[in-house]
């Protein structure tokens, strides 16, 4: 059964890939057109963002990317950034 969220309460939620990287706090909700558009995540400490990325305060990840939300927000690996990774 399909579970309604407020989006109140989805701030501060943890965010991990489908891997279990975790990369940060959702911040905030991008909403265009009445619509989820977009998340902004903080980076936190000893996350996987603060790593690869020691000087970013966040990402903002599409929200069609995002796989589950409930007590934590999953998202495809392939959406989160990956600068210390080579790309082939």
């Amino acid at each position: 059964m399909l579970q309604m969220k407020d989006l109140s309460e989805v701030r501060d939620l943890k965010f991990y890939t489908v891997s279990g990287d975790f990369y940060g706090e959702i911040e905030e909700a991008i909403i265009k057109r009445n619509r989820i558009d977009a998340w902004k995540v903080r980076s936190a400490k000893d996350s996987f963002l603060s790593k690869t990325m020691p000087n970013a305060k966040g990402v903002i990840i599409p929200h069609q990317l995002v796989k589950s939300i409930g007590n934590i927000m999953i998202v495809a690996r392939a959406a989160a950034p990956s600068y210390g990774e080579s790309v082939e």
